[in-house]
């Protein structure tokens, strides 16, 4: 009788975000996010949208779930790494979407942000850290 291997993850392959108007989701994860969508099984006959976080990795791919309620708010999030934390915070702002750097929890060598899609749903922005910005306390 073989041994069946142990549990190994391998990756994160999708992660699932619950949003209340799917059309308006979708904009913001491809004009705010700049997140590239791509198709959905042909079975899926429920409202969503998936969006790939990069282009050269497999799977890593957000499901946007249509659903009437939103989820509640609180902690929970999911984080995407980015080549340039601060101009990504602009880019974020530049949208009128909120930006709060997370000053409180410093993870050394890490400078990251907080903001939230049309339903309220947390997202962890994060890069590497980068000197201090004159004028924005960063």
């Amino acid at each position: 009788m073989s041994k069946l291997p142990s549990f190994a993850a391998v990756r994160i392959d999708h992660v699932a975000v619950m949003v209340t108007d799917v059309d308006r989701a979708r904009r913001f994860y491809a004009d705010v996010l700049r997140l590239q969508e791509v198709p959905r099984p042909e079975s899926f006959d429920f409202p969503g949208a998936w969006f790939q976080v990069s282009s050269d990795a497999v799977g890593q791919v957000i499901h946007l779930l249509g659903h009437p309620e939103p989820d509640p708010r609180g902690r929970r999030h999911f984080c995407l790494w980015v080549a340039d934390v601060h101009a990504a915070a602009r880019h974020v702002e530049a949208c009128d979407c909120q930006v709060l750097w997370d000053r409180k929890y410093k993870i050394r060598g890490i400078d990251r942000f907080f903001t939230a899609d049309p339903d309220g749903n947390r997202i962890e922005v994060q890069g590497a850290e980068q000197p201090a910005i004159a004028g924005h306390g960063l």
